[in-house]
Order: structure tokens, then C-alpha cells, then sequence
């Protein structure tokens, strides 16, 4: 029997998208084993958000041909869309499939065998979500549902929408179902994922991103509901007052800031001003007790004066992220971005980066005390150490408690009595 071996970089919805195809070679009786192994296939999903992900993809894909010098390397994901030929270059690459083809990916790669090949359609022209269900990924306590794809926004700087196309919305009925099958093979929490999840529905008249929480809360055995990656839109708000409506839903938001400086954001073509998004995260925030806010910052976008870094970190501040992800800017070919005027010097990009992520530590600390003395509900994930449990908290807090009975794969509650580097530490409740 064949052998295939996959690499993902990225987000969320690759690492959904790379085990539903996972899945469609096991289904043609290819055997998955891991990447440094010798296999007949290698699948590496791109990303192509920074340059720096573009440039691993390349030493994936190197190492790849290395390790099997006559193995099929097939490169698939937001790198190969947007940049095909570029791809198909590379040195090692046999096959470049477009993010509009992953649901073909064995056919594509089985009639391709043997000779240089790319099939990259148009995803500007997508105009229907294309299934791919899974059933099963990641660990066995925490698994992803993809209920959205594409993005409407266009920010200046991003690349994505070129990379995935516009808002196409899965059915509902699609996600019951596998939110049920998932939970039937002892998935605990799901967590909803896609480009632009606050934009679920839009496609069809209107957003339903809060009215899916309400079907999903139906899933019998389901017991928790994450959301991915989010951005500030008026379905936010709409959840937040749907609250005592969404039991299930874990007080997580990682809500996109990008900037806390209005002119900034302006140059981005962020759809709020740094005030509309105060006020949505102070609503989430007494909305689902013990809420944290999570968000992506980023430095050095063209123009950005000193005063308004200033303005961005203090905004921070004001809001008291529980975390950050800080990281400068970096120009990709064809955004508007690229093209501005005052770009921003490579050394000041990496000193604003740095004061950022010291403000970043600050605030993470500072909300992990805020959580000493609470009992919070831990779905615990692995035994990091024998004796010792590691898993989240419904705010998605690492938590580790010592325990003789193996808690692997439940949700218990917890006392917690400090903290230990960026983890919680506690006891089980009595």
C-alpha cells in the first residue's frame, strides 16, 4: 500500500482542510505516516499570509524531496492560489493544486503521477462552500467544524482574499451533522472555525453566525463550543446579547484588532474605529463571566507615526487583552499595502515589536492573576508528566493540576491556587 505524509502551516482551517484530505487518501487506501518518514506522497499545505511562511513552505518542500527523492511532492494551499508559477519553480515541486481543488486532491494527484502538473482555478469565481467533512482531527478532546470560507473585507495589507475567494457559507445542516458525528467519537468541545466566521450567512441575505450557537447547543452530548478567530462585525454584539441563550460558548474571543490607532486602521480599510471596538469587547466581557480577550496586533503598517504606535499600545492597555499575538508588518505583492507611501523602516518594525510584546506579557500576566481563587471548568488534554495534567479552561488558560486518577479527555473543575510560567496551577474542587 501507497504511503502519504502531510505538513500544514497556518491557520485553523488548513489544519481542518489538510485532515479532510488526509481522510480522502486513507479512503483510496493510502497508509498516513508522519512527515520525516519515507512516503510515496507529500502533501504540504501553505500559507501564504507573510513572507515568512512563503519562505518555509519552500524549505518544507525541500526537505520533502530530500527525504524521498522520488516521492510525488504535492503543494497545495493559500501559497500555491496565489502564487502558482512561483510554486511550480521551486525546486522538488510535481504538483500545484489550488485551494478551489483540495476536494480533488487524490484524483489530481493519482492522474498526475510521474509528470510536472498544476490545476489552480480562479477562486474569485467561487460561488458555492465545497464540503469537506472530517471525522476526526486534532486530539480527542478538542476538534474543529469548518462552517465558512472566503472573505469579503479586502483589508490593505492582507493577502487572503485573493488566496480564498469570497464568503461562500456551509449549509447548517452540514455542520449539525458532523458536530454530531464528532461528538459521537468522544469530541468534548468544538470549535468553529473558517476565513471570516462572523461572516457566516452573509452570502445568503444575512449573518446567522449566533443563530448556528443556538442550533449547535441541541447536539446532545456536545458540551462545549469554541469560536476561532473572529472579527469586530455587528454579530458580535448580537452574541453577546444572546448570552444566557449560549451556555455552551466559551467565554474566548480572539477578536482581531490589527491596530488601536484610528488613523491606522483607516489605512487598513478596517471596517471600526478603536472606540466601536472598546465597547464590544467590554459587552463580551460582561456578557460571559470571566471572559478573555485574545487579539492579532501588528506593528510598522505604512505610515505608522510614533505617536500612533503609542496610541496602538495604549489602546491595548485600555482593553486589557488577556493575549496578544504582536508581529510587524510585512508587504505582500499585489495588496495596496505594498504600494503605500512612509514605509516603515525594517529596525523600527522589530523595536516597535519588541515594546509591543513587553506590554503583551504584562497584560497576559496580569489577567492569569485575575483567575487565582476561581474555579474554572478544564478540559484536560494530555498527562504532561506522570501524575500531572495539562489542559484549557473555558477562557482558554492553560491549566496544570496533579492528579492519581487519570484525567485525561474530562472536563473537571478546579480550584485555582496560582500560577507556574504561562500556565495556571490548582486543584480539583471538592
Amino acid at each position: 500500500m501507497k504511503k502519504v505524509a502531510f505538513y500544514t502551516l497556518g491557520c485553523k482551517v488548513n489544519q481542518y482542510e489538510t485532515e479532510a484530505m488526509r481522510e480522502l487518501f486513507e479512503k483510496k487506501e493510502y497508509i498516513t505516516t508522519d512527515f520525516d518518514n519515507l512516503a510515496d506522497v507529500y502533501v504540504i499545505n501553505t500559507c501564504s499570509v507573510t513572507a515568512m511562511a512563503e519562505s518555509k513552505s519552500r524549505r518544507i518542500i525541500s526537505k520533502a524531496r530530500k527525504t524521498n527523492p522520488d516521492a510525488t511532492i504535492v503543494v497545495t494551499g493559500c501559497y500555491s492560489q496565489t502564487s502558482p508559477d512561483e510554486v511550480g519553480r521551486v525546486k522538488g515541486v510535481d504538483i500545484v493544486i489550488g485551494n478551489g481543488e483540495k476536494s480533488r486532491i487524490v484524483e489530481i494527484a493519482e492522474a498526475a503521477a510521474g509528470k510536472k502538473y498544476a490545476e489552480v482555478g480562479d477562486i474569485m469565481l467561487a460561488d458555492r462552500f465545497v464540503p469537506m467533512s472530517v471525522k476526526a482531527n486534532g486530539d480527542r478532546t478538542r476538534a474543529l467544524i469548518k462552517i465558512e470560507e472566503g472573505c469579503n473585507n479586502f483589508c490593505t495589507y492582507c493577502i487572503i482574499p485573493y488566496a480564498r475567494g469570497p464568503v461562500r457559507s456551509r449549509n447548517e445542516d452540514d455542520i449539525i451533522n458532523e458536530a454530531k458525528n464528532l461528538v459521537s467519537a468522544g469530541y468534548k468541545e468544538l470549535v468553529l472555525t473558517g476565513i471570516h466566521i462572523t461572516s457566516y450567512g452573509t452570502d445568503r441575505g444575512k449573518a446567522e453566525l449566533a443563530d448556528l450557537l443556538v442550533k449547535l447547543h441541541e447536539v446532545k452530548g456536545l458540551e462545549r463550543i469554541r469560536l476561532g478567530s473572529l472579527e469586530l462585525t455587528d454579530e458580535m454584539n448580537r452574541i453577546a446579547d444572546m448570552a444566557d441563550k449560549l451556555p455552551k460558548l466559551c467565554p474566548h474571543f480572539h477578536m482581531s484588532l490589527q491596530s488601536g490607532s484610528d488613523g491606522v486602521l483607516k489605512r487598513m480599510n478596517r471596517r471600526y474605529t478603536a472606540e466601536q471596538y472598546a465597547v464590544a469587547a467590554e459587552k463580551l466581557k460582561t456578557a460571559f463571566q470571566g471572559a478573555a480577550i485574545t487579539t492579532d496586533i501588528m506593528v510598522g503598517f505604512p505610515g505608522e507615526t510614533d505617536r500612533e504606535f503609542e496610541e496602538s499600545r495604549n489602546f491595548a492597555e485600555k482593553v486589557g487583552f488577556a493575549k496578544m499575538h504582536v508581529f510587524p508588518y510585512s508587504p505582500r505583492k499585489g495588496t495596496v499595502a505594498a504600494d503605500l507611501p512612509k514605509q516603515v523602516a525594517e529596525e523600527v518594525k522589530k523595536s516597535r515589536a519588541a515594546i509591543m510584546k513587553q506590554t503583551a506579557d504584562s497584560l497576559e500576566k496580569d489577567f492569569f492573576r485575575t483567575n487565582v481563587g476561581k474555579r474554572l471548568s478544564v478540559l484536560f488534554e494530555r498527562e504532561k508528566s506522570p501524575g500531572v495534567y495539562e489542559g484549557h479552561s473555558e477562557n482558554y488558560m492553560p491549566v496544570m493540576v496533579k492528579s492519581s486518577a487519570n484525567i485525561e479527555g474530562e472536563i473537571v473543575k478546579i480550584v485555582i491556587t496560582g500560577t507556574k510560567g504561562k500556565a495556571l496551577i490548582g486543584e480539583i474542587a471538592q
